[in-house]
């Protein structure tokens, strides 16, 4: 029958979800998500006056995460003006934290089969228009050859169904394969340095065992925060119906000794507004019982997907000057966090909403399952979770945001040199990590530029670079220049992964 389980299935479903490792983290049996609550902040913060606003903005510019009244005002902004100075300060808090770099991945799907059957997913178990796979670590190594050796990545996101056969032991396995991965480029050699996931919540143990092999950001979207919303769209039965499992799994890595959590909400489900605030709500009680906030948070928007009606259906759409909104916030209301921008949305919308607080985005982007190694071209919707709006390549995205003044960064140091964690939050919240990325933007830039880059793009590149480099000698100790000139012209000489 259509959809149902195999035995095998359901035995590892009944496995999966372990009480004891949620309830801990509750207070009194509830959750950090108060329906009600959101809403009053939110009816009770409308109109606010210009001076809350701007002490407000203040708050945010001294990197501090914001109090929920405080968001809930920015969310009930109804002035142009006030918007477009929200937009302003966005933009000056992601230089301040971030410097002007921005730094690319790719997803690399692994297997679409699912045991759950989510009402707004291509990949849902009752989807019968999907072909579905499973790559072997032989595919595997293949298309991370691709990715780092003709593309030029550097960091890739991992993405698995919720199935026995991508368990964390398969997860593992590909993870080791992808980092044993090298391969001879026309300077140096390209490598994946660093493997973030997005898989299913999982048990602390399943977590120590992935971290143990060297994940990276452990990744997982609530989808929606609204509890009615989230029941209705997560059908009983199946994993991931349990709304607890999931929201508590960032706390359960963070347990398990994973470094970095990364959380988001898929923007159309709800109302934007109810979600911007479940997204702080996280932030903070990640916070709370941690010290540590999300490393990233991501915010995309639902798109079209093969035979998902719901998709149509949805009264929550978000609108391309909402979704402005939704980013400008997230970046005053969290100001320390990452923020992914992803090829879900098209070129036109990601250059008009890159300068508001984006810290990272994927290029060169493939989300079927296999896509890099078969060298397809066109989308195919039986192939993928959802349609792109932007199959640019890695070239001519980081040729643009050349031309827009920005830096690529392919730096995956501060990782390695245990940059990670609270220490990472330190240092975020003062401004210090900027410097650190500056200088290993550099070097990883002209590294990228050297083994990948298309003339024009080189072209493009060196401009920044120069520029780059100047303010370096300008604002940073000598001793410190002349170390970076010294690991550039190493990297011009053809050495590798030299950094800060």
């Amino acid at each position: 029958m259509l959809g149902v389980l195999t035995k095998k299935e359901r035995d590892w479903v009944e496995s999966v979800i372990k009480d004891e490792e949620i309830v801990k983290y509750m207070e009194n049996g509830r959750d950090f998500i108060d329906d009600d609550d959101i809403w009053e902040r939110l009816q009770r913060n409308t109109k606010p006056d210009k001076n809350r606003i701007r002490d407000i903005i203040q708050k945010s510019l001294e990197i501090q995460t914001l109090e929920p009244d405080e968001t809930a005002s920015l969310l009930n902004i109804e002035d142009p003006d006030t918007w477009h100075e929200i937009f302003q300060v966005a933009k000056e808090i992601k230089r301040k934290v971030y410097d002007n770099r921005i730094v690319t991945f790719a997803p690399l799907y692994c297997g679409d089969l699912c045991v759950n059957n989510c009402l707004y997913c291509g990949f849902r178990r009752e989807n019968v228009v999907i072909k579905r796979r499973r790559l072997g670590l032989d595919e595997i190594r293949k298309e991370a050859e691709v990715l780092a050796g003709e593309i030029g990545h550097k960091r890739l996101i991992v993405v698995y169904g919720e199935h026995p056969s991508t368990d964390a032991g398969y997860i593992a396995d590909t993870i080791r394969t992808i980092y044993d991965v090298k391969v001879k480029t026309k300077n140096g050699y390209g490598q994946i340095r660093r493997v973030n996931v997005n898989i299913a919540p999982m048990s602390v143990d399943d977590l120590r065992l992935l971290r143990d092999v060297g994940i990276g950001t452990y990744q997982v979207f609530q989808e929606t925060y609204h509890h009615g919303t989230y029941k209705r769209l997560h059908p009983e039965g199946t994993l991931k119906s349990h709304y607890q499992w999931r929201l508590y799994c960032h706390h359960r890595a963070l347990e398990a000794g994973v470094d970095d959590v990364a959380i988001g909400a898929l923007f159309g489900l709800y109302d934007w507004r109810f979600e911007v605030m479940g997204l702080l709500y996280h932030a903070r009680d990640l916070e709370r019982q941690f010290g540590i906030g999300p490393h990233t948070i991501s915010f995309p928007r639902l798109e079209p997907a093969a035979n998902t009606p719901f998709i149509q259906a949805t009264n929550y759409r978000v609108s391309d000057e909402d979704f402005k909104k939704i980013i400008a916030v997230i970046r005053l209301s969290v100001p320390y966090t990452g923020m992914i921008l992803t090829a879900r949305e098209p070129a036109s919308i990601r250059r008009e909403v890159l300068p508001i607080g984006i810290t990272q985005t994927d290029a060169s982007t493939k989300i079927g399952i296999g896509a890099y190694s078969d060298r397809y071209t066109d989308q195919e919707e039986d192939r993928q979770q959802f349609l792109l709006g932007d199959t640019r390549s890695l070239d001519e995205v980081i040729r643009e945001l050349a031309q827009m003044g920005y830096i690529t960064s392919f730096c995956t140091a501060g990782y390695r040199c245990g940059r990670t964690g609270d220490r990472i939050m330190t240092l975020l919240r003062t401004g210090r990590e900027a410097v650190f990325c500056k200088l290993n933007a550099v070097l990883t830039f002209r590294e990228w530029l050297d083994d990948f880059a298309s003339p024009e793009t080189k072209a493009a590149g060196e401009q920044v670079l120069k520029k780059e480099i100047e303010e370096i000698k300008d604002k940073l100790p000598q001793n410190v220049y002349e170390k970076l000139l010294e690991y550039y012209r190493r990297i011009e000489d053809g050495e590798r992964d030299l950094y800060f």
